[in-house]
């Protein structure tokens, strides 16, 4: 007898109408890591638009870039030096149009990065608030008087290491980082920077752009009374102890009234908003995304899951019944190790990667992939000596920087640099890089996770219509298999060895991850490694 392990999910009240975001896939393009056109090792606009096709032809319904702004690249991009520009050497405005353009005549849409929370140091606001106290851009910033010792105001650690603060001899203050000293934050209490930045979106929205991607959406307002963090538990979870380690500016519950107005200029374009908010309480995540604030918010504590049965499912089953098809699940990010390598590396994470991703991609919300993630990518083995990331080369006892996720996309075996580059790259390729790896060899093979990845989506817009409803039942089909059902598509994602199981009802193949999947009647022969969606033809 199958039964539900947990009650559906309740359905949120239908979108009325329906929009373009609704049942879509994402596809992130780290650009500075996608392909280089100018033959300076870094990858840019231009070389995007050389492979829309590739783009385009997986699938996917919008693309996220990372920033492009001008920016002196201390934290490559994240770092803006002026928000209502493209830099240079990323192909300037007119690669902007050209791209945004060809994506959209392919049916692609188009989503920017937007940084909120900081901008550069060479910020034209920043240059002028560190003239004096009474600058005109001043209380743009965060600024505080010195502890009566002298030191920072308070114990705060940036996100990157070190105190919060930087001292200005100047004015004998201190500014406030959540991460590095170069990216001082912008103080969301100034109802200036909230104007600010209602202009900035609107100057995106009127050249094209279908969305952003809102960068640390849960870090723009501090706590007020600047109070000391106490002594983190060492038995807590690390997504807990993170949580409260950046509690002083980091999911202020004041923080996702901020995305209001937001919302309402949005919605003016059609235009989503799709939140990377960085904590691992889902029930605190869904307060992002109510019907006036942000539509989206990504669901971030999946990046840290192993191949575990448990563990995922615990992580997921929360997660589906608060977000009412809100949330978006990553596969990858260019934040955190990808899915191949969080799930074993080689040809098995390669494989668990892509039942993961067959899996999440069947739940309500929006699966987003890291480009490179179709070709079944674990994270690139960069030598320390070699790193870019400042986590890793501003402090030397730390090992998780993030290189491994952002090294250059292969393309081609036989040309320099897989494609990438005539010249050396900025990151290096990834000494565990080879021709199986690039794209040129995997179109040639239809068994390739290209072609895999491919067929899932086709697949799963076939399906939309199946899939309609939010609501999600969990079924008990066996110790190592996370299944659900939802309409009438039955999801199964094995975490053990082979092993068959009793469906409810009969039903037909959809799609699967692997090879080693077969509907016969009510029987669903299921290998290790591998999920299978599959329809049900008849009642159960």
């Amino acid at each position: 007898m199958h039964q539900t392990q947990d009650a559906p999910a309740t359905a949120p009240a239908p979108h009325s109408p329906r929009r373009w975001y609704d049942d879509t896939v994402g596809y992130q393009v780290y650009v500075r890591s996608f392909a280089d056109t100018t033959g300076n090792g870094i990858g840019d606009l231009p070389g995007v638009l050389a492979h829309v096709d590739h783009i385009a032809d997986l699938g996917v319904d919008f693309v996220w870039l990372n920033p492009v702004y001008p920016s002196p690249g201390f934290d490559h991009g994240y770092d803006v030096a002026d928000y209502r520009d493209i830099a240079d050497d990323m192909g300037g405005m007119a690669a902007f149009e050209e791209l945004r353009d060809a994506l959209h005549a392919r049916g692609v849409r188009m989503l920017m990065d937007i940084v909120p929370g900081h901008t550069s140091h060479t910020h034209a606001w920043f240059r002028s608030a560190r003239q004096g106290r009474d600058a005109p851009y001043r209380d743009f910033y965060v600024w505080r008087d010195p502890a009566p010792d002298g030191g920072p105001p308070n114990n705060w650690e940036s996100v990157f290491g070190g105190p919060a603060w930087e001292f200005d001899d100047h004015s004998g203050q201190y500014y406030m980082h959540r991460f590095l000293p170069e990216q001082p934050d912008l103080d969301w209490r100034n109802p200036a920077v909230r104007d600010a930045f209602d202009d900035i979106l609107r100057f995106w929205f009127e050249r094209g752009v279908d969305g952003f991607r809102v960068d640390v959406a849960q870090g723009m307002l501090a706590d007020p009374d600047w109070t000391d963090i106490p002594e983190i538990d060492p038995d807590l979870p690390p997504d807990e102890a993170a949580d409260l380690r950046f509690s002083g500016y980091m999911g202020r519950p004041e923080t996702p009234e901020l995305y209001e107005r937001w919302r309402r200029i949005a919605d003016s374009y059609d235009a989503l908003l799709l939140g990377e908010v960085y904590l691992s309480d889902p029930d605190v995540v869904a307060t992002y995304i109510t019907d006036d604030r942000l539509h989206r918010a990504f669901f971030l504590p999946l990046q840290h899951t192993t191949w575990d049965r448990d563990q995922v499912a615990t992580r997921l089953r929360r997660a589906v019944e608060v977000a009412q098809g809100r949330f978006a699940w990553p596969q990858s990010s260019h934040d955190d190790p990808r899915a191949g390598s969080r799930f074993g590396g080689g040809d098995r994470g390669r494989r668990r990667a892509m039942a993961f991703f067959h899996l999440v991609g069947a739940l309500p919300g929006t699966p987003v992939m890291l480009a490179g993630d179709e070709l079944g990518l674990d994270d690139g083995q960069v030598a320390r000596l070699d790193a870019e990331d400042p986590i890793t080369t501003r402090n030397a006892d730390r090992e998780d920087g993030r290189d491994g996720s952002r090294t250059p996309m292969p393309w081609d075996p036989d040309l320099p640099n897989l494609g990438f580059s005539e010249v050396e790259p900025w990151l290096p390729l990834g000494s565990n890089r080879g021709a199986d790896d690039t794209v040129t060899v995997q179109e040639g093979d239809p068994d390739s996770p290209l072609h895999r990845m491919r067929r899932f989506l086709a697949a799963r817009r076939g399906l939309v219509g199946m899939l309609a409803t939010d609501e999600v039942a969990w079924l008990d089909l066996g110790d190592d298999v996370l299944a659900l059902r939802r309409g009438d598509v039955v999801v199964a994602c094995n975490f053990g060895s082979a092993t068959h199981l009793d469906l409810p009802g009969t039903g037909r193949l959809a799609v699967a991850s692997s090879d080693d999947a077969a509907v016969t009647g009510t029987d669903l022969a299921l290998g290790r490694d591998t999920t299978a969606l599959v329809v049900l033809e008849e009642d159960a």
